[in-house]
């Protein structure tokens, strides 16, 4: 290796090539990791690089290899304590198979999430994982899947996608939230949700129509395990105790609220995400309602706050971290290109039975 000098702008390929005594096209095999290099000749431009302070020009290397080693991750609430420790999940397993990760989140918005996918497909990344927002069209989706990019939908499944999906079962968890509370004795059961009234009316008629499309959706499916408990012990639904006021916890309080303020008020409540059992704590205390003895509060979700309330919060705990990490080794085994069959990978729940559920009528 010639002697070092104090390298002036920015290094070049060309440049860790003279420092190294190899061609030009020796350096860039070795620096970009691919083509035959012996490992000697290897070792000597990688520490000529770092002499030089060379960083990889990602796109040029793209160009070359057809992979960026970035990951699009589009998130539709990163608010909510579910996906923030999902991305974790994701980023700790892409880091530690040398891939970085872009995020987007979505607020829930399809125009948002439209953008989000048409920017990361423009910047190259090598797969996406999609938390889809509910309803509307998915050409957009249907057109990357189409390109031959890699898509794995987190939490949330598309009805007529080819898409890969990872969660839980929501259907089965939301049934046992119900059981649980109809174990306690209670009969006038309010659910919280983010929905659409028109889905979750779907969810209420007798003859189930429209059932299997509406929960191909997380929501859905949660209304639908719903249903299935209050079917199977003969317990009618109130229309009134159906709220979908969104998916902030503004609007769980909001909910919760409207809830409490009725004549004939629900005797327990079933949130269907952690912000909105967060608003609803916020309204019960506000109310001057007594938990568990005036209402009952169960959730989903095993937030860093569920433990710490008064009183402890009773929920379906999902394994969130294990999502993400299930989520982003599927779509690695896709880049990596792995075939066979659409997979819908569903991890295990918990019942957690805390404080926040007692008996109804109160003993």
């Amino acid at each position: 290796m010639s002697k070092s000098v104090e390298p002036r702008g920015i290094a070049t390929v060309p440049d860790v090539a003279r420092e190294a005594g190899v061609s030009t096209a020796t350096a860039a095999r070795a620096l970009g990791g691919y083509g035959s290099v012996r490992e000697s000749t290897r070792e000597r431009v990688l520490a000529a690089a770092e002499q030089l302070g060379y960083r990889a020009n990602s796109l040029a290397r793209s160009m070359i290899t057809g992979s960026t080693r970035t990951l699009g991750v589009v998130m539709s609430d990163i608010e909510n304590p579910f996906f923030r420790r999902s991305l974790r999940g994701i980023a700790d397993t892409a880091r530690a198979q040398g891939f970085e990760v872009l995020l987007a989140n979505t607020d829930e918005e399809l125009d948002k999430e439209e953008t989000a996918v048409r920017v990361m497909t423009e910047r190259r990344v090598d797969g996406l994982v999609v938390c889809p927002a509910d309803g509307g069209d998915r050409s957009h989706l249907r057109a990357v899947i189409a390109a031959g990019i890699p898509v794995v939908l987190l939490d949330r499944s598309v009805a007529g996608l080819q898409a890969d999906t990872v969660g839980i079962d929501n259907r089965k968890a939301a049934r046992a939230a119900t059981e649980h509370l109809l174990a306690h004795g209670h009969r006038d059961i309010a659910i919280l949700t983010g929905g659409t009234h028109t889905m979750l009316e779907r969810m209420l008629r007798p003859d189930m129509k429209g059932v299997e499309r509406a929960s191909a959706t997380t929501v859905g499916a949660r209304a639908a395990g719903f249903r299935d408990a209050m079917a199977a012990a003969g317990v009618p639904i109130r229309p009134e105790l159906i709220s979908s006021g969104g998916y902030r916890r503004e609007d769980g309080e909001t909910e919760t609220a409207r809830l409490l303020a009725l004549a004939d008020r629900p005797t327990a409540i079933l949130a269907f995400d952690a912000m909105q059992s967060l608003g609803a704590f916020h309204a019960i205390a506000r109310a001057g309602v007594r938990c568990p003895e005036d209402v009952s509060l169960m959730g989903f979700d095993d937030t860093e706050w569920a433990d710490l309330v008064s009183p402890a919060l009773t929920v379906i705990a999902q394994p969130t971290y294990e999502i993400g990490v299930a989520a982003c080794r599927l779509l690695l085994s896709r880049i990596e290109g792995a075939g066979g069959a659409v997979a819908h990978r569903r991890l295990p729940t918990e019942l957690i039975d805390r404080g926040s559920v007692g008996p109804w009528p109160p003993s």
